[in-house]
C-alpha cells in the first residue's frame, strides 16, 4: 500500500505549473537518503542504540573529549552501538571508544568543518547526507537514548529538536542526558535560561524541565540511560 501511494506520488511530481526542479530534485533526494537509511538500519533492529551530539571542534587534549571517549566505550561494554554524526571532535571521540563495530557515522556534506572520521570512513554503517533534515528524522528515530556533550549551534539545535519532538509527542520519551564536565558548566547556563526566562515566561511548563537530566560524569550519564 504505501509503496504504492510512493509510487503515485512520484508520477504527480512534477505536473504543478510552477513546481521548479530545484522541487523535484529534492524530492527526490530526500526518498533517496530516507530508504538508504532504513537499509543500513534494518539488521540493527534489536541492538539498542544511543545518539550522541557534540562539538566537531573539541580538541583531544579536552577533559571533555576523554569524558565522551570513554562513554562511548562504556556504551558497547553495555551492549550498546553509537550514533553520531561522523565528524571530528566529540563525535570522533565517542567512535573511539566505542569502535569501528559498535559505531553509526550519520555525515553531512558540508563546506567546511565535516567530514568523516578515521573510526568510520570506511564503516559499513556510514551514511553521508545532503540535507540536515533527513539526517536530524535519522539520529531520533533511530535512537534509544540521546546524549548532548558542549557544542555550538548545531549542538544547541539538536538539543532543542529533541526535546521539542519529546515534548510534543512527535517521539516517544527516551532518556536525554546533558553530560558536561564539573569544571566545565556548560549546560548549566542554558539550564539557567530555561528556568528564568521560559518557565518565568510561562513558555514552557514545569514538568517540561523533566524531560533531561544533566550528569557531570560518565558512569552517571550510562546509569541514567
Amino acid at each position: 500500500k504505501y509503496v504504492s501511494e510512493m509510487i503515485i506520488a512520484s508520477l504527480k511530481a512534477g505536473q504543478e505549473d510552477d513546481e521548479s526542479v530545484a522541487d523535484i530534485k529534492l524530492m527526490n533526494t530526500t526518498l533517496k537518503e530516507m530508504r538508504f537509511t532504513s537499509k543500513i538500519f534494518s539488521s540493527y533492529r534489536n541492538v539498542r542504540k544511543v545518539t550522541v551530539f557534540g562539538s566537531a571542534r573539541t580538541q583531544p587534549g579536552d577533559p571533555v573529549y576523554q569524558m565522551a571517549k570513554c562513554f562511548g566505550k562504556k556504551l558497547a561494554d553495555n551492549g550498546y552501538m553509537v550514533i553520531t554524526g561522523g565528524g571530528s571532535g566529540i563525535m570522533q571521540a565517542v567512535n573511539e571508544g566505542a569502535g569501528s563495530e559498535h559505531s553509526f557515522g550519520m555525515n553531512i556534506r558540508l563546506p567546511f568543518e565535516q567530514k568523516p572520521n578515521p573510526v568510520v570512513e570506511r564503516n559499513p554503517r556510514l551514511i553521508m547526507y545532503k540535507y540536515f533534515f533527513n539526517r536530524k528524522v535519522a539520529f531520533l528515530k533511530e535512537a534509544d537514548a540521546v546524549a548532548l556533550f558542549p557544542g555550538g549551534f548545531g549542538t544547541l539545535d539538536e538539543a532543542m529538536e529533541t526535546l521539542t519532538l519529546v515534548q510534543t509527542g512527535k517521539r516517544n520519551l527516551i532518556p536525554i542526558v546533558l553530560v558536561e564536565h564539573p569544571e566545565c558548566p556548560y549546560w548549566s547556563h542554558l539550564i539557567k535560561l530555561f528556568e528564568e526566562e521560559l518557565l518565568a515566561g510561562n513558555y514552557i511548563s514545569s514538568s517540561d524541565l523533566v524531560l533531561f537530566e544533566r550528569v557531570w560524569s560518565v558512569d552517571a550519564a550510562v546509569e541514567k540511560i
